[in-house]
């Protein structure tokens, strides 16, 4: 039976305190926005693994076979000049990418996402007559006839350049069309998989094991910074200042030094006494089919095309 005044009601609904209000309805913390952004990067990155169990055209391939085929493409990608190879290239990603059930919005989100931040601000200054002279494109302001910048003397005009232009545009299509690449290998073979074929390449397997093992415990590591956060929003009652919140930030970057360092003496202790050798093992055994072979082929003719095209051995 319960008592009659633990069911009596006083007012309406609970209205919460007024730094509590404030702090919901004002703007996010940064703490809470740099976690918030960090695990949804991570959320993107399991997301990837689902495209790697689909049943596609690049899944059924042996993980070296496209770890060497991918390797050899994006070399001669990275020595080929000519804007009607790249794009040639560039649409075969998409079809690989169609044809391994993934997604061209998603795809091309993800390669395009960062290409423009990264290599087009580069290549802006190469648009201009300052750094690659040529025909004017559009006029962009006049200088005086002594103009100099340090040591060096400017033009009298700066203007963009169609050779600039054009110049920028290969080199951001070009780097565009090796991220396609790359980001087909990670998004069609599973990450321990990967790690096994690095190895099978003569990867040193020092470098193999860190990565590896810094795959798998980061997600263990970000979801104890989460839980640290909210057990201290949980006891936090008025709103916290910049300052006081990056101290708290300060004294977690420590925090989990030491239980990084701790938990990973713990977990190489485990894995000796498991029989841990210092070889990366895995339940999966490499055993080349005919479409490897077929898919190996058709890579190294592709990379023997775009050289042979790229070093002007037969003109296009």
């Amino acid at each position: 039976m319960i008592p009659e005044w633990m069911m009596e009601t006083q007012g309406g609904r609970f209205d919460p305190p007024p730094a509590f209000e404030r702090r919901t309805r004002g703007r996010a913390s940064f703490v809470k926005k740099t976690i918030d952004g960090v695990f949804k990067f991570f959320q993107e990155a399991l997301i990837t693994e689902s495209f790697a169990k689909k049943d596609g055209l690049l899944q059924s391939l042996d993980p070296r076979v496209k770890l060497l085929s991918i390797l050899a493409i994006v070399f001669a990608i990275s020595v080929t000049g000519d804007i009607r190879l790249l794009s040639a290239v560039y649409l075969l990603t998409l079809l690989f990418a169609r044809l391994s059930q993934i997604g061209i919005f998603f795809f091309i989100k993800r390669v395009w996402l960062f290409v423009p931040f990264f290599a087009g601000v580069i290549v802006i200054p190469v648009t201009l007559n300052v750094f690659l002279p040529g025909d004017p494109l559009f006029h962009i302001m006049d200088l005086s006839p002594d103009a100099h910048l340090g040591p060096y003397s400017l033009p009298d005009s700066i203007y963009i350049t169609e050779q600039g232009v054009s110049a920028a545009a290969t080199f951001t299509l070009r780097v565009a069309t090796a991220v396609s690449a790359v980001v087909l290998l990670f998004l069609s073979t599973p990450q321990q998989l990967l790690f096994k074929s690095l190895r099978s390449l003569r990867v040193p397997k020092v470098y193999v094991l860190t990565m590896a093992m810094a795959y798998r415990y980061i997600f263990l590591f970000m979801e104890m910074i989460r839980d640290l956060h909210i057990a201290k929003k949980s006891r936090t009652i008025r709103s916290m200042s910049l300052r006081e919140e990056q101290r708290w930030v300060g004294g977690r970057i420590g925090y989990m030094l030491i239980k990084s360092l701790d938990m990973s003496e713990k977990v190489h202790m485990a894995m000796v006494s498991r029989g841990y050798s210092g070889d990366v093992r895995i339940l999966y055994d490499h055993h080349l089919q005919w479409r490897d072979y077929l898919a190996a082929g058709f890579a190294l003719a592709l990379t023997f095309a775009l050289l042979i095209f790229s070093l002007n051995v037969v003109q296009i």
